[in-house]
């Protein structure tokens, strides 16, 4: 079975404008659907991502204390899962309860096997 990366992008200005309990409802979700992902033995790991970064250009000689992105576009977390196709693992994508809250884009990215 190979991995997969998913890479959420966007979503993040939506979470400020939520109640704490709109939040706590809406990772619940979350939880739900990684936890299906986990039945199937197919969950490898993941986390939410700060949106404080920086960006390291020029070969290395310059850092910009932000990320070199649109809001939109911003990384704000990953999942790394098993599928065994590209198809497979965007169909397990395609549930991701972030599009509820308008995270734009969910890519789908196979991570290259160590062999």
């Amino acid at each position: 079975m190979k991995e997969f990366m998913f890479l959420f992008k966007g979503g993040d200005e939506v979470w400020d404008t939520k109640s704490p309990e709109e939040q706590q409802e809406h990772m619940q979700k979350w939880q739900e659907w990684i936890g299906k992902i986990a039945e199937q033995d197919k969950f490898v790991g993941g986390e939410r991502l700060k949106s404080e970064g920086s960006s390291v250009t020029d070969r290395g000689k310059s850092v910009i204390d932000r990320p070199l992105t649109e809001g939109k576009e911003l990384v704000g977390g990953y999942l790394r899962v098993k599928a065994d196709s590209l198809k497979e693992a965007t169909e397990m994508a395609k549930g991701c309860p972030g599009f509820e809250w308008d995270v734009v884009v969910v890519e789908v990215r196979e991570i290259w096997p160590e062999d």
